[in-house]
């Protein structure tokens, strides 16, 4: 390969959606997933999501795309905090069983049983023998919930290591974003190639019928967004629900209600006014 190839190819991948586009499109596909979640409401159905990946690949942009819109008694994020001592002591998966969608409902793993083929595995959080048993497990856990009628859907989001380092130094000079960089993520810097081989490993045990992986490639965030939101709407068998007519009513004649005086509540400052003046003063200066 010539070095004229190696540049345009690099060129290429680097080529950042624009945002008009990625705005238009995403509104878009945000409308559709509203429909969707009215066909899963109608229908019963019952859908799960999981999205994996490494830290900082984007799971969480996306999760909050594909929610933004959508009914939180419907459609809801489960991000699970580490396992407590009573909770290491029960089978593997059944912390998970209980946040799993009844019908109508939608579920959304930010990260998910696959810890334990990741984070775990890498960092000497379980055992090998837990190891191999959750490798013989997942397919079979998985299959069950297929059988039972959940969606299921598995998406991997992949990220470069100069991307994620980009990422990993923008939240360490960003306040409101440094809550995001945990000592797990500086870990996994340095282990790179571990996580590497425990997610090829992951995918061989892991990528089967009736519950494949869908890879997302995420240096591109926007891209990803759009690319996942899309695949995901073509995966599910939905259609259009006609929504139901709707007549506001008029308001009835008063019966002599009064509303008390303002001075006898408690109210909040109104700071927006400070800001107001704030921003007007600094204008003129």
């Amino acid at each position: 390969m010539t070095k004229g190839t190696k540049k345009i190819q690099k060129t290429t991948v680097k080529k950042r959606m624009k945002k008009t586009v990625y705005e238009d499109e995403l509104i878009r596909l945000q409308a559709e997933l509203v429909e969707m979640q009215e066909w899963v409401r109608k229908t019963g159905a019952r859908v799960v999501v999981v999205f994996e990946g490494r830290d900082a690949a984007g799971k969480g942009g996306t999760i909050k795309r594909v929610s933004q819109y959508l009914n939180p008694r419907i459609a809801r994020t489960v991000a699970l905090p580490a396992p407590t001592e009573r909770e290491k002591t029960e089978w593997y998966f059944q912390r998970y069983v209980p946040h799993l969608p009844a019908a109508g409902e939608i579920v959304l793993f930010d990260r998910s049983w696959y810890n334990r083929a990741g984070v775990e595995r890498v960092m000497g959080f379980c055992t090998p023998d837990e190891y191999s048993r959750f490798l013989h497990q997942a397919p079979i856990f998985e299959r069950m919930l297929h059988e039972d009628g959940i969606m299921l859907r598995k998406y991997w989001f992949s990220v470069s290591d100069e991307e994620q380092e980009v990422r990993f130094r923008s939240r360490l000079h960003d306040p409101m974003r440094r809550w995001k960089l945990s000592p797990m993520d500086l870990e996994s810097i340095a282990r790179w190639e571990d996580y590497s081989r425990a997610k090829d490993d992951m995918f061989v045990h892991t990528d089967v019928s009736p519950a494949h992986w869908y890879v997302v490639e995420s240096d591109d965030k926007r891209r990803a967004r759009i690319n996942c939101i899309n695949h995901l709407l073509s995966t599910i068998p939905y259609s259009t629900v006609p929504p139901p007519e709707i007549e506001l009513p008029g308001r009835p004649e008063s019966t002599g209600y009064v509303r008390p005086p303002k001075d006898t509540q408690n109210h909040v400052p109104d700071h927006s006014r400070a800001v107001e003046h704030g921003a007007k003063a600094a204008k003129h200066n």
